[in-house]
């Protein structure tokens, strides 16, 4: 049996769109819908989760814009939504009086394209005009359109932009900052915007003055104008990677001054402060911690820094936002969040207290502030078997609860716990196990285990009634592993899994499988694996390196060519986490890390379940079609399903959804529940 080598004998399934790639995929997919859609639970359980997605007594969060609060729903009725607005008195009743703006799916019937909501830029602080942008079917890839909010329409002549990765913002009522392909030249390597351009109203696109140019090799420019009325100031940057970054300040006689913090730091502006989170050691202050600088004080050379949070051991910052006066800190401790308010003290220092009390094993959020006017918050706060409930308050008053979701799933006999698994180099890595408790005798059973381990992203507490009401209600106990490559213990958690070191993430997702195991949880005939996008390489790692310790593994939208990622569609802005497999210190890890190059006959690999999307132009399909195309070619158990639409999410609607998730499940299910593999999957 031949190898996969330089000479990939699958290249043809890169041709996203190429006839012969497309027959082959309508193969795969009759094969996975004959094998799961026709099981006889099938239908009940994409309808049970179809009832989730489209029920309209979810809370509608939303993004205040002045006196309004905006959001965008899609239901049963709206297939793919609709942008609307009401005010806060409106949105405190059960059943709000609702502005629609823009009904997505009259757009589609209008002009008979598959239009998929990707946002909107609301122009600061008169909020009249909106910058919608709009997908094919899910791309990342938009078109931009300018909106009158007033009179609920596309503006005629307004400013307009053809699809691409576009990066636009207002500056003004009648200029933009754009970056978006303007031809040959214009985009970086990974496929974004490489040039920022100032565009003025009624002026051609392509005439718009050049302000600042990135790199070829970098990941993309961006432009941003900061309207804080009394703080107007306007900022260009280059990634240099997926996290390194250059940030300059542009004056307005087009001079540029490079703020000069670390170029792995995140920094930004905010009144007179520049805020700097840090990803390395800096001015004596520990990676992770948050700093506060008097910006003007910053540009002449004072480094003097106001320290807002230093991390330890177990604790990360999770996240912050600003009211008119304070700023909320959102904290993990072992991954369970804490949040306090900080406030700044004239003369120096900041004040801290607690802002509320977080169930233990719980996360909270805070959903939207109104930083330019007010200290109004809005807070939401969830658990694994806890619905969400969204509070609203105002800083140093008492908060109340504005919306409250209602339980989708039975949680009776349900429990969570949280263990640690030691890896293989010794440390600890913490997981979550919610299901039915196992202390009664009643032995081990099925279980998901779901990981994603990269980019510095933290696995939080959160309710998933999809999960709930798929796998937990059935008797399923889910498992979410908090592995190294993630956030969960700030940038060095993350950064033991770059590059050459991404098997510790590896290790570590089996070092908790084994774990699960050990505990009497479950055993490896009854424990599945779940993972999506980086996770999906995640889970190519498990088929290739820990098959023993699975009986079923799910791989979706997933990077699985280690050799080739990064000339498919986005996959040149991910070396920094990976390496670059066209240097020679990085192409021999690389290939020891591709699942694709590591597929062997000789090996016996659990049944596995590849899904991707013919429009996902993020994580190019290329990848999940070549793997399935190896399987099979192997022999191994194998099934596969693209859908057509639905971009990086892999779904454009609830349908959608409900039929992709309905589908993982029932492979889940009818493997764990009864483990006998065969060549049908």
């Amino acid at each position: 049996m031949r190898l996969v080598t330089d000479e990939d004998p699958y290249l043809w399934l890169e041709d996203i769109e190429g006839e012969a790639a497309l027959e082959w995929v309508a193969e795969r997919n009759a094969e996975t819908e004959s094998v799961l859609a026709a099981d006889a639970g099938f239908a009940s359980l994409k309808e049970r989760l179809r009832e989730v997605l489209d029920a309209s007594d979810r809370i509608p969060y939303t993004v205040r814009r002045g006196v309004f609060l905006y959001n965008f729903w899609r239901d049963a009725g709206n297939v793919r939504g609709v942008w609307r607005r009401t005010t806060l008195e409106q949105y405190r009743k059960d059943s709000p009086d609702w502005e629609v703006l823009l009904d997505v799916d009259a757009l589609v019937a209008a002009e008979g394209e598959k239009w998929v909501w990707a946002g909107a830029r609301v122009r600061h602080p008169d909020y009249d005009r909106a910058l919608v942008c709009l997908s094919r079917d899910g791309g990342d890839a938009v078109v931009v359109r300018e909106f009158d909010l007033a009179n609920r329409a596309f503006v005629d002549g307004g400013f307009q932009v053809g699809e691409a990765k576009t990066q636009i913002g207002w500056i003004d009522a009648d200029t933009v900052f754009i970056g978006t392909d303007f031809g040959p030249g214009s985009l970086t390597d990974a496929g974004y915007p490489r040039t920022v351009r100032r565009w003025r109203r009624g002026t051609p696109l392509e005439e718009a003055d050049l302000v600042f140019e990135a790199e070829t090799g970098d990941v993309a420019a961006w432009g941003r104008h900061d309207t804080t009325p009394g703080f107007e100031l306007d900022f260009v940057s280059r990634w240099l990677d997926f996290f390194r970054s250059e940030i300059y300040l542009l004056n307005q006689d087009a001079t540029l001054v490079k703020i000069d913090v670390p170029d792995d730091a995140s920094a930004y502006t905010h009144r007179r402060h520049l805020i700097v989170t840090l990803k390395s050691d800096w001015l004596g202050q520990r990676a992770g911690s948050l700093l506060a600088f008097d910006f003007d004080a910053f540009l002449t050379g004072d480094r003097t820094a106001e320290v807002l949070f230093t991390p330890d051991e177990r604790t990360a910052l999770a996240g912050h936002s600003w009211t008119r006066h304070h700023l909320i800190l959102e904290t993990m401790r072992d991954v369970s969040t804490r949040i306090e308010v900080l406030t700044p003290i004239p003369g120096g220092g900041w004040a801290r207290k607690p802002l509320a009390d977080v169930p233990a094993l719980s996360a909270v959020t805070v959903a939207d502030t109104d930083p330019d006017v007010s200290d109004e918050y809005f807070l939401d706060v969830s658990g694994f078997l806890q619905p969400s409930t969204l509070h609203h308050g105002q800083i140093g008053a008492d908060s109340q609860i504005l919306k409250q979701a209602p339980a989708r799933f039975d949680t009776a006999g349900l429990a969570v716990e949280r263990f640690f698994a030691t890896s293989r180099d010794g440390t600890r890595v913490p997981y979550f196990v919610i299901g039915p408790s196992h202390s009664d005798g009643s032995g081990p059973g099925p279980a998901l285990l779901h990981g994603y381990g990269g980019f510095e992203v933290s696995l939080v507490p959160s309710y998933d009634a999809v999960t709930g009401r798929a796998w937990l209600e059935r008797g399923g106990t889910y498992v979410i592993a908090n592995i190294r490559g993630g956030g969960e213990y700030g940038p060095d958690w993350h950064q033991a899994a770059l590059g050459a070191d991404r098997p510790r993430a590896f290790e570590d997702f089996a070092a908790v499988a084994a774990d699960l195991v050990a505990r009497g949880i479950t055993t490896p005939a009854m424990l599945g694996a779940a993972g999506a996008s980086n996770g999906g390489l995640l889970m190519g790692a498990m088929i290739t390196r820990y098959p023993h310790l699975f009986g079923a593994i799910v791989a979706q939208v997933p990077l699985l060519d280690m050799l080739r990622f990064h000339k498919l569609l986005a996959g040149a802005s991910w070396t920094a986490e990976y390496g670059n497999p066209d240097t020679e210190a990085d192409r021999p890890h690389l290939r020891a890390l591709s699942p694709y190059h590591q597929l062997t006959a000789d090996q016996v690999y659990p049944p596995v379940l590849l899904t991707t999307s013919t429009r996902d132009d993020r994580v190019h399909p290329g990848h999940a079609r070549k793997a399935a195309a190896r399987l099979r070619e192997l022999g191994h158990p194998v099934l596969f399903h693209e859908n057509t639409g639905g971009g990086h999410a892999g779904a454009s609607d609830n349908e959608q959804s409900a039929h992709n998730k309905a589908l993982v499940h029932t492979f889940l299910w009818r493997h764990l529940t009864q483990p006998v593999r065969s060549a049908t999957g």
